[in-house]
């Protein structure tokens, strides 16, 4: 009796939470871009570095390394 009752208690609060529960909202990039423009975006081209280091660390002349002693 008490595994009917446990079943007709979770079929019961399932329903009434999906039937009390808000609309879903579409969580998409798509519907996202809808509702900006493009002069709301931010890029963020501030934070680009376009300095590599790439030149210092496979030159040949990069500074010796010291020998243990």
């Amino acid at each position: 009796m008490i595994i009917f009752e446990t079943l007709v208690g979770l079929v019961l609060g399932v329903l009434g939470a999906s039937l009390n529960a808000p609309e879903l909202k579409e969580i998409t990039w798509a519907s996202e871009m809808r509702k900006h423009t493009i002069d709301e975006m931010d890029s963020r081209l501030g934070f680009a570095s376009f300095v590599t280091r790439g030149r210092n660390i496979l030159s040949q002349s990069s500074t010796p390394s010291r020998e243990r002693t």
